[in-house]
């Protein structure tokens, strides 16, 4: 006898609760793995260990007749092994750099419900700390705020995998006294948010930031005589279409934002790229110590002489002491001409002894080197069979 639709749901939900159970239990092993490491200073992550893993995983429900697919079995448990590295990465940094008791003020660009205040919010839960939301109206305005002690760090946007480099953050890195400690990677879902009911057809006016506009060009190309009216932020505009009230006009933003300002979906998946990342930086008064057990990057700031090669020159340095470089962006010189500014991002930790060789031969090969930051990386790239 079939059974009902709502006994077939009962059962999933009591599958559900076992999985979140076992999950939780797995989550817990992995702080007995970290306690093991910090004994043993093994790195981190073993992606030899990790391949092995998703390897025997797959030949065991293929061999136990399961009926999942590979695909379905690797993506799941990637993700079971990204929560276990950020949870053994954020206890060594807990332990190796003081925690201050009192709740952490984190700014931010925009309001609440703001992909930067979205982004804030996953960075405080991932180190476990009650936190004050400092809402800004300019990039700029988040440097301030903790250079002048208003918030203890900022998160700020520096690429996005449509739309590229946030160049305003990149110039304010050029004139700042703070270090970079950390990183993390946000998906960003964009949707026409409105207030009330009404139809695509009818809006005429799109209020967003010029970088959501940026990453949404296809789509708004494909609606006709829809004029564009730029904001401080996503969620400056989500506020402002809530506050009009009118069923002409719609904010570009995400969906978890507009619920904060009554706002309803309209269409989703709205980006020229699906699968749309933004990578922000962390940024406090003081640097922070990096466990040489972790995944660390390290963010500098050159200037080379303007002589053919050089810049070449310069990059040698890392191949020599096998120094992985995973960026590589120019900005202009202000006040000067046809100069640039190179930032180079590296796989290193500033205080392991090659790193610090590698720093001090690039002086030789540069008219300013500058240390941004030593910063833990969040973003764990998946090992893949």
């Amino acid at each position: 006898m079939a059974l009902e639709l709502s006994e077939i749901r009962q059962l999933i939900t009591q599958i559900d609760r076992r999985l979140l159970k076992l999950l939780s239990e797995r989550h817990r092993l992995a702080f007995d793995v970290v306690r093991s490491k910090e004994i043993t200073q093994k790195a981190l992550r073993d992606a030899e260990r990790e391949q092995q893993l998703l390897q025997d995983l797959v030949q065991f429900a293929e061999n136990e007749n399961y009926q999942l697919e590979p695909q379905y079995i690797t993506s799941i448990f990637q993700k079971i092994i990204e929560d276990s590295v950020l949870t053994q990465q954020v206890y060594l940094q807990n332990k190796l750099n003081e925690q201050r008791s009192q709740n952490l003020h984190i700014a931010f660009l925009g309001k609440r419900g703001s992909y930067s205040n979205l982004a804030a919010r996953n960075y405080a839960g991932r180190y476990q700390k009650p936190f004050v939301e400092v809402g800004c109206q300019s990039f700029e305005q988040v440097f301030e705020k903790v250079k002048n002690g208003e918030a203890d760090v900022g998160v700020l946007p520096l690429e996005n995998t449509t739309s590229g480099a946030i160049n305003e953050v990149y110039d304010l890195l050029q004139h700042t006294d703070l270090s970079l400690v950390g990183e993390l990677a946000y998906p960003i879902k964009h949707c026409v948010l409105v207030n009330g009911t009404t139809d695509l057809s009818q809006i005429d006016t799109l209020y967003s930031h010029p970088q959501v506009i940026q990453q949404c060009s296809q789509f708004i190309h494909s609606l006709e005589r829809v004029h564009i009216e730029y904001c401080e932020s996503s969620s400056h505009a989500m506020q402002l279409v809530s506050s009009l009230d009118k069923p002409n006009i719609a904010a570009l933003g995400n969906e978890d934002g507009g619920k904060l300002y009554g706002l309803t979906m309209l269409k989703s998946n709205i980006a020229n790229q699906e699968n749309n990342l933004t990578r922000f930086i962390v940024v406090s008064r003081e640097p922070q110590e990096v466990s040489p057990q972790i995944h660390t990057k390290t963010l500098l700031l050159m200037t080379t002489p303007q002589q053919a090669g050089s810049l070449v020159d310069a990059l040698l340095v890392f191949k020599k002491y096998q120094i992985n470089m995973t960026k590589l962006e120019s900005r202009p010189i202000y006040g000067k001409p046809w100069e640039e500014m190179f930032y180079l991002e590296i796989e290193a930790n500033i205080h392991h002894p090659d790193t610090q060789k590698a720093l001090e031969e690039l002086k030789a090969y540069s008219h300013y080197l500058k240390i941004l930051g030593c910063y833990p990386s969040e973003i764990v790239k998946p090992v893949n069979l």
